[in-house]
């Protein structure tokens, strides 16, 4: 590997690491040679995702949260701490998403949603953020969207949110990186997951998006790992307050026939 981007001895940790995009790059930073504590609500999934980790050689421990309460996201620090010492890696990949007509959204639902993927965010960059900033040492990677650049039908509150988690990204960039502290993002294209196969494979809307998408597919989730590996690493020592896309040209699409 080249050593730049190696992460052999730093501390990770991945809000909404135990499933989706949030297990794959837990386990990509494992395997670039971090030490991840790979966390989430359930239990069992967290047991899960720790067991993988050590199976790679590497530590973890085992610690449940809910971006949602402020205060299990200061156990959770505290415990790393107590565990390892510092945390050099935050990975915020914890989101939720519901479509529905904008004129029909419950103020619930959109509440709720904002309150997971953005403010979530804030909270998660506030608590592990203040330890980084201690340390004049420290990287912040959040899971932005094609949403946060240009609106997909009747997802209202999650490109809202999207489009703040971007925002929230560059005004910390503005406000820490003269202390160390560099945050940038990750813009995920159209991924297939189990959760969403269905939809891609066999709705007007997952065909859409397939002729959206330059690179003529959807993208596989190990292929978001060096993007987080690269901002994680000490390659991306100059790099703040961007958005890196990972989308086979989504953005960058026209006419493709």
């Amino acid at each position: 590997m080249f050593p730049a981007l190696d992460l052999t001895g730093k501390v990770a940790v991945v809000i909404g690491g135990t499933s989706g995009i949030g297990k794959t790059l837990s386990l990509g930073l494992a395997d670039a040679g971090a030490n991840v504590v790979a966390t989430g609500r359930n239990a069992a999934n967290v047991d899960a995702v720790a067991q993988e980790i050590e199976a790679r050689g590497r530590h973890t421990l085992r610690a449940t949260t809910d971006t949602r309460d402020k205060g299990s996201l200061q156990r959770l620090l505290a415990a790393c701490l107590e565990r390892f010492e510092r945390v050099e890696i935050l990975l915020n990949c914890a989101g939720k998403i519901k479509r529905a007509p904008t004129l029909d959204f419950l103020e619930s639902d959109w509440n709720d949603i904002l309150d997971t993927n953005l403010t979530g965010t804030l909270r998660a960059c506030q608590v592990f953020g203040q330890h980084m900033l201690s340390r004049k040492n420290g990287r912040i990677i959040n899971i932005a969207s094609l949403n946060s650049f240009v609106a997909l039908h009747e997802v209202a509150a999650y490109a809202a949110s999207k489009a703040g988690v971007a925002a929230l990204t560059r005004a910390l960039a503005v406000e820490w990186s003269r202390d160390g502290v560099l945050t940038n993002a990750i813009a995920p294209g159209v991924f297939r997951t189990s959760l969403n196969a269905d939809l891609l494979d066999n709705t007007p809307r997952g065909n859409e998006l397939l002729l959206r998408t330059p690179m003529g597919r959807f993208g596989k989730l190990d292929e978001l790992v060096g993007a987080a590996v690269f901002l994680a690493s000490d390659s991306a020592s100059f790099v703040t307050g961007q958005i890196l896309i990972v989308d086979g040209g989504f953005l960058a699409s026209g006419v493709n026939q």
